[in-house]
């Protein structure tokens, strides 16, 4: 069960409970979910019982256990608990962690790409600063991966979405274009613009480059297990015997609902933080998919390769979104 998936269950067991009568609210148009905070348990957790609190009249606690009876028995949940003052948390059922691979293998580079917005239309206003005009450029290209309307007018008296951010100190075209688009899209637009220089360099500091090295890397450990005659196992996928395995696995699960925020919130910087947090931890990750030695490749080394492969696979998606390209060698 991705973030995404739970995000819908919990709506729906929200939905359940006012149609029986037991709560007494607006249903929320959606319920955000997240890794659990200091003091909670589980994969996931959610703060809608303490959303729904008030304009239900009920303590938050007991509208999550009116909540927590309805999610007990749903699919892909092991476990729901109650913490702080009225926190759900999650226990997946970890049975099919190949599920999440599976599913990027089938969709590839369109992993997280969903009709969640279908049938929204947006229109923004085009902008002669750059970094609004490439703001723009990037919501609009978030928002049709989730299936909406979206296009930039070039007609200045149109209405539509006005794009405002704090203009780049320098001019990007000086940057060439990956390192420019990721210098004005990593912050959020409000936030300054990246100074470019750094991002000029081949080096760990660099955060692009390590993105898109880690994407490199991904394929070159398909590359080398091919010479040594294995590819990935992505049907037997049942988890790996690493430390690093799920925290990755996580991680590639979150890339869907990730995309969705930031359609919704116009904030393509969360894609570009999402990639560094998986570009991490598939660097951390790599040294365990090959055969080591005289050691023969096993199955073990196929499912580790199909995390390996589908971790570059959610980069080069991920960068594609932001308009920056993701090279096999670096």
């Amino acid at each position: 069960m991705t973030p995404a998936d739970l995000s819908l269950t919990v709506l729906h067991a929200v939905r359940r409970a006012v149609d029986e009568g037991v709560l007494r609210v607006e249903v929320p148009p959606r319920v955000k979910v997240e890794r659990p905070r200091p003091g909670g348990v589980g994969d996931y957790a959610s703060s809608v019982a303490l959303r729904l609190a008030r304009p239900a009249g009920r303590d938050a606690r007991d509208v999550a256990a009116i909540l927590r009876e309805r999610l007990r028995e749903a699919p892909g949940i092991r476990a729901v608990d109650i913490t702080g003052p009225g926190f759900l948390n999650f226990t997946l059922d970890g049975g099919d962690e190949g599920r999440v691979l599976r599913e990027i293998e089938r969709a590839g580079l369109a992993y997280g790409h969903s009709t969640a917005l279908a049938g929204t239309r947006v229109r923004f206003r085009a902008s002669a600063e750059p970094r609004a005009a490439l703001l723009g450029e990037a919501y609009a290209r978030l928002l049709r991966a989730q299936g909406a309307d979206a296009d930039i007018s070039e007609e200045e008296e149109e209405e539509g979405e006005r794009i405002t951010a704090l203009p780049a100190p320098y001019r990007p075209d000086t940057l060439g274009t990956d390192a420019a688009r990721w210098a004005l899209l990593r912050p959020a637009a409000h936030d300054r613009a990246l100074p470019g220089a750094p991002l000029l360099v081949q080096h760990e500091r660099n955060p692009l480059f390590r993105v898109r090295y880690a994407h490199s890397r991904a394929r070159a450990l398909v590359r080398n297990a091919a010479q040594l005659g294995f590819t990935p196992a992505y049907d037997a996928y049942e988890g790996t015997d690493t430390d690093e395995a799920p925290h990755l696995l996580a991680l590639l699960g979150d890339h869907p609902a990730v995309l969705l925020v930031a359609a919704r919130h116009r904030a393509p910087d969360r894609v570009a933080r999402h990639l560094e947090a998986v570009a991490d931890a598939l660097l951390a990750y790599q040294h365990t998919v090959l055969p080591l030695g005289d050691e023969k490749p096993s199955v073990a080394h196929r499912s580790r390769l199909a995390l390996a492969e589908a971790a570059g696979t959610v980069l080069a998606g991920g960068l594609s979104q932001l308009g920056i390209s993701a090279p096999d060698q670096i």
